[in-house]
């Protein structure tokens, strides 16, 4: 009856909108840029606290509040590249890596290129296709109202690492708030947080290649 209940509350929340992770898509196709405080929490406590920037078709701006405090890391989707600034833009040394190298991945292997919310839906639905999805009991993040769901692969089957994700939508704009991710073995593999998302804010013309 609860399941039931959930999933009756789930249709009718924002519209009647039957399928949240197709909305969360096609907003996220009419945006141009957007930009949130994530904060990442593995499961052996491990954090980081990153101010994160997005323009398409794939620029990625990070600026590292915790730990490195002040480095900060742009990729260029044009020249498939990321520069880093270890103490903060126009102070050098200025390193340049491609995105699979290790040492611009995070401690759980995702890579810049792969890291903006675009990609995430993607994987999410990649998961799903072959898995099972159900709603979560819808409550409140930030006092903001979300819905959310429980997406889980196959047997034994993941995605970026990934076998099943939790994920909490805003409401009313149906960007993601809360991210869940498990391995295989059901063990929590990172809880992430994005706060302060704002939705097509301007950036200065140097903003993504000072």
């Amino acid at each position: 009856m609860r399941i039931l209940l959930c999933i009756l509350a789930f249709t009718l929340s924002g519209g009647a909108m039957s399928d949240p992770l197709a909305e969360a898509e096609s907003r996220f196709r009419t945006l141009t840029t957007y930009q949130a405080t994530v904060h990442s929490t593995t499961s052996s406590g491990e954090q980081q606290l990153i101010r994160y920037f997005y323009r398409k078709p794939g620029w990625v701006r990070l600026e590292f509040i915790q730990p490195h405090a002040g480095t900060v890391l742009i990729y260029d989707p044009n020249a498939h590249q990321v520069r880093v600034w270890p103490f903060g833009v126009k102070r050098f040394p200025v390193l340049t890596f491609v995105p699979g190298n290790p040492l611009v991945r995070s401690p759980q292997g995702q890579r810049i290129d792969h890291s903006d919310i675009g990609s995430l839906l993607q994987n999410i639905q990649t998961l799903r296709l072959h898995g099972s999805t159900a709603p979560l009991a819808e409550t409140q993040i930030d006092a903001l109202p979300v819905s959310g769901l429980e997406i889980t692969g196959p047997a034994h089957d993941a995605v970026a690492g990934v076998h099943r994700y939790r994920i909490w939508l805003q409401q009313s704009t149906w960007f993601p708030l809360r991210v869940e991710s498990f391995g295989t073995n059901a063990r929590l593999i990172e809880t992430v947080d994005m706060k302060d998302v704002v939705i097509d804010p301007g950036f200065p013309e140097d903003f993504f290649h000072p």
